[in-house]
């Protein structure tokens, strides 16, 4: 009996979620993979008239059109600078539509345990980007935001 626990407790120690790590500027944020269907180059967007000022246009991916928002303006923070490095991450919740999101860079891809996550504190929940943030990884290298991916291209727009 003590051997079948020992394998649990191993098989639980390794379990974990794999977060994509990406770059805006000098922070760092993770998206939880499962929602990300693919993550491409830079390419031409089409312009949208009368869209929010975050939504950058759309583009034709093999033939479909994915609608491209910025994280950067989303989060209200400098606009985006675009390099080499940057790309559009295609993200496809269950049950939506896909959407892509642009991004100065993706480094690594990691997996945390929940023991290496803190979740938010409910009562900071004041600030409006703290409902984009589903906790906070720790890994070796730093801290990373996790971010809750659904509530950042969900949201119902007051503006």
């Amino acid at each position: 009996m003590e051997e079948i626990n020992e394998v649990q407790n191993l098989e639980v120690a390794s379990d974990g979620k794999q977060y994509i790590v990406v770059s805006l500027g000098e922070e760092q944020y993770g998206i939880d993979i499962k929602y990300i269907d693919n993550i491409v180059r830079m390419s031409r967007i089409t312009r949208i008239p009368s869209a929010q000022n975050y939504f950058k246009g759309v583009i034709n991916l093999r033939g479909e059109v994915i609608p491209v928002m910025s994280l950067r303006l989303k989060f209200d923070l400098e606009p985006d600078e675009y390099s080499n490095a940057t790309r559009i991450i295609i993200i496809k919740p269950e049950s939506q539509s896909a959407i892509g999101i642009i991004v100065d860079e993706v480094k690594e891809v990691i997996t945390l345990s929940e023991e290496e996550i803190d979740k938010p504190d409910a009562s900071e929940s004041n600030d409006v980007n703290k409902q984009y943030l589903s906790g906070v990884g720790k890994t070796k290298e730093g801290l990373v935001t996790l971010l809750n991916i659904t509530s950042v291209i969900n949201e119902k727009e007051n503006v």
